[in-house]
C-alpha cells in the first residue's frame, strides 16, 4: 500500500469514528417545559367550553394553553399551525386517525380516544381564539 492510499485509508478511519461517536451522544431527556409563552386572552363562551374540552383531551402531551411541552409534544400556538398551513379539518383527522410527525422530532401522534367532531370543533374554536390573541392567525 503506497502512502497516498494509507493516508486515505487513516482519513476514512477517523471519519467513520468521528460519525460514530456522534451517534453515541446522549439524547437530552425531555423537561416537560413550556415551549411557547402564551397569551391567554379572556375567552368567548364557546373557547371556555373547548378550554375544558382542551384540558381533559389534549393538554397532557400538548401543554397547558396549547404551549406545548419539551420532549413530549408541539405548541399549537405556532406559526405552522396557523390555519393557512394546518387547517381546521387538520385537526380533527390529526386527533381522529393520529398523524405521522413531519414538523417536529416528537415522533407520532397516536389518535386521541374517546373525542368526537363536536368536541373537536370546540377545542379547535379555543386553539384559534388563542391563535389570534398571539398573532399566529
Amino acid at each position: 500500500m503506497n502512502k497516498r492510499n494509507l493516508l486515505i485509508a487513516v482519513v476514512l478511519l477517523a471519519a467513520a469514528f468521528f460519525v460514530y461517536l456522534r451517534l453515541q451522544a446522549p439524547v437530552p431527556a425531555p423537561t416537560g417545559a413550556a415551549m411557547a409563552s402564551v397569551l391567554v386572552p379572556e375567552l368567548s363562551p364557546v373557547a371556555q367550553e373547548g378550554e375544558q374540552l382542551f384540558n381533559r383531551s389534549c393538554a397532557s402531551c400538548h401543554g397547558k394553553n396549547a404551549a406545548g411541552q419539551d420532549g413530549i409534544a408541539p405548541p399549537l400556538i405556532h406559526k405552522i399551525y396557523e390555519p393557512n398551513h394546518h387547517g381546521d379539518m387538520s385537526f380533527h383527522l390529526a386527533a381522529r386517525n393520529g398523524v405521522r410527525a413531519h414538523h417536529w422530532q416528537f415522533g407520532d401522534m397516536p389518535p386521541v380516544e374517546g373525542i368526537t367532531d363536536p368536541e373537536l370543533d370546540k377545542i379547535v374554536f379555543y386553539v384559534r381564539e388563542i391563535q389570534r390573541a398571539n398573532g399566529v392567525y
